[in-house]
């Protein structure tokens, strides 16, 4: 096969999100990219007595059905996986796995993150890794679980997707788009930081050596050969293997001064960077530099997402009054415009369980009157996110010194017009829409770049904008419509979000 040609074999993307998982094939070239999703399976989180843990056996044993049938599709060229962050396996001496993982929305971390920095500092955390401060940051998990029995026996630790590479190859590594998600990585250096390890009473040992995106992973297990009928020897490539890493790596961008918004069950709103921005009042906004593809920097924040309306609509169906997702967002556009607004990142959102009551409560603590309807709240939820869009992607802009030109909407979210015309609408700036399979597109072009049939990060982009579909949004309306909503949210715009970390907690 000659370089820079299309490819006879197809790669596999396994792509996990936080409420299911897919695997997908597919072919890429300098003029072709094409997609097929091959296998679809549930990611249901279990509560046990200890935790809310990801019941990563079942998402295990659902990749590896989906590897067998895209091999009976015919044959595939390599194999990437893509996770959400900061959720890990410890493994003991003997590679045995120490119990399911936790989920990253389980109670414990709120009181972990006060015991991390006790000892360092909010602002040490931020000049070594320039994490926003989330409660579920892998470095706050770890210090809830020292406090374990597993914990005196563990010797590895895995990132979901490294975990799940593990299994299928036996090498141990970490790939570092999400290595950078731990607030244990050195975001100047570009290497897991020791002193922050050693400060914590970690293992050094523990953390395995990074890869980069593309490099090799290992070739696929005996077992894995027997079970999938994939053939002896199928390579498995490090991709960007956080999600929004993939993402960030289709956007269709073609023209310099864009920012993106990945938005599923969160939003991720920020801009592309050669260096991360580390300076006091990139902490105090509550802004991460997570790695990207080729030493990029994603420099964004974290929004509650479409999580908001999950949550709505299941707390909805246990009621039996969800009409369905095409009724809910037609009730949404004749519904009043901005009768309320909400700050999306209040904490309260952040656990499962009845949304609509959790809303009406801000609402009634910013003086505002709850919405009583179901297209009342979805029409709240989404002004509320462009809203949200707004106010980080201009906080961005400030922090870094660049201008924006447009906004790229990528992932499932991209699919909803009235978010992407909103969103446009607030901030004043025309808006792209797709692709819709943003993380499975940046996973397969990483393998495909890995065999040379595709070119670096300019190209890859170029490619899915010749390629994919796109919608695309102009500012409509008053935008002092959306000023005006914007002053009656329980903060300003320059006001960190409840996640943060209070003064004097460092």
């Amino acid at each position: 096969m000659s370089a820079m040609s299309r490819s006879d074999a197809a790669f596999a993307a396994v792509d996990l999100g936080a409420t299911s998982g897919r695997v997908i094939t597919g072919l890429a070239g300098p003029e072709e990219l094409r997609l097929t999703e091959v296998h679809r399976f549930a990611n249901a989180p279990v509560r046990l007595p200890d935790g809310l843990r990801w019941d990563v056996l079942a998402l295990y044993r659902g990749m590896l059905d989906g590897l067998r049938t895209a091999a009976r599709g015919g044959p595939v060229a390599s194999i990437g996986i893509d996770t959400w962050a900061v959720d890990y396996g410890l493994l003991d001496a003997d590679g045995a796995m120490l119990g399911l993982p936790f989920h990253y929305r389980d109670g414990r971390n709120a009181r972990a993150a006060e015991q991390v920095l006790a000892v360092c500092g909010a602002q040490e955390l931020y000049a070594v890794g320039g994490l926003q401060h989330l409660p579920f940051n892998t470095v706050f998990q770890l210090a809830a679980h020292q406090t374990s029995a597993q914990w005196g026996t563990a010797r590895t630790l895995l990132l979901m997707p490294d975990l799940l590479t593990h299994w299928l190859t036996g090498s141990v590594g970490a790939e570092i788009t999400n290595a950078s998600t731990t607030g244990l990585f050195d975001a100047s250096a570009g290497d897991w930081s020791d002193a922050l390890i050693g400060r914590l009473g970690l293992e050094r040992s523990m953390f395995p050596p990074l890869r980069e995106p593309g490099d090799p992973a290992g070739t696929i297990l005996s077992h894995v050969v027997e079970y999938t009928g994939l053939p002896a020897g199928t390579p498995v490539t490090a991709v960007a293997s956080h999600d929004t890493a993939s993402a960030v790596a289709a956007v269709p961008a073609t023209e310099p001064g864009f920012a993106y918004v990945s938005c599923g069950t969160w939003s991720l709103a920020g801009l592309e960077l050669p260096a991360p921005v580390l300076t006091e009042e990139s902490r105090a906004a509550n802004f991460t530099n997570e790695r990207g593809v080729d030493g990029t920097v994603r420099y964004l924040r974290n929004i509650m997402g479409m999580w908001l309306l999950e949550e709505c609509r299941r707390t909805w169906d246990r009621r039996g009054e969800d009409p369905g997702p095409s009724a809910l967002l037609a009730a949404a556009a004749r519904a009043r415009p901005f009768a309320a607004v909400i700050d999306p990142d209040d904490e309260a959102f952040l656990a499962p369980g009845d949304m609509p009551s959790r809303i009406d409560a801000q609402l009634v603590r910013t003086g505002q009157v709850p919405p009583g309807s179901p297209g009342g709240y979805v029409r709240c939820v989404l002004e509320s996110l462009a809203l949200a869009h707004r106010r980080t992607l201009r906080e961005a802009a400030g922090l870094a010194g660049r201008e924006l030109s447009r906004i790229h909407v990528v992932g499932g979210g991209s699919r909803n017009e009235l978010l992407c015309q909103w969103t446009a609408d607030a901030t004043g700036l025309p808006v792209t829409a797709g692709p819709a399979e943003a993380t499975a597109l940046g996973n397969i072009l990483v393998q495909a770049r890995a065999r040379g049939l595709v070119g670096g990060l300019t190209d890859m982009r170029q490619l899915v904008a010749r390629t994919q579909e796109l919608r695309h949004y102009a500012p409509q309306g008053d935008q002092r419509a959306w000023d005006r909503a914007a002053a009656r949210l329980a903060r300003p715009e320059s006001v960190r979000s409840s996640t943060e970390p209070k003064e004097g907690s460092s």
